[in-house]
């Protein structure tokens, strides 16, 4: 008698199972947009960490390429001084300057 009554409320639990409440497809529709709102905001977020960490490399490069731009605008002046100039010329190749009457002045006509 004890399995009889099993196999009714099993029968009677089948068909429930079967045919489920009306909202409830919508229910489990609207879990599955959580669910998927969910995931994207992960993917979202994963993504822009990643995105921040990029930004903050190449921050860091345009800062040190900054630095190495400004040595290199003072190196260009210290060469480019006039003082420079005269020192590699009388050193390095061996120039003297001429006696003012060695100095001839042409003029156009």
């Amino acid at each position: 008698m004890h399995a009889a009554h099993d196999c009714e409320s099993r029968s009677a639990h089948d068909a429930h199972r079967q045919s489920p409440p009306a909202g409830f497809a919508r229910f489990r529709v609207r879990c599955g947009l959580r669910v998927e709102r969910h995931g994207a905001g992960i993917h979202q977020a994963r993504s822009a960490r990643k995105l921040f960490v990029e930004l903050e490399g190449l921050t860091h490069e345009r800062d040190e390429l900054n630095i190495e731009w400004g040595q290199l605008q003072i190196e260009q002046s210290t060469w480019a001084q006039h003082a420079r100039i005269e020192q590699v010329a009388t050193k390095d190749l061996s120039l003297v300057r001429p006696e003012t009457t060695d100095i001839f002045v042409i003029e156009r006509q």
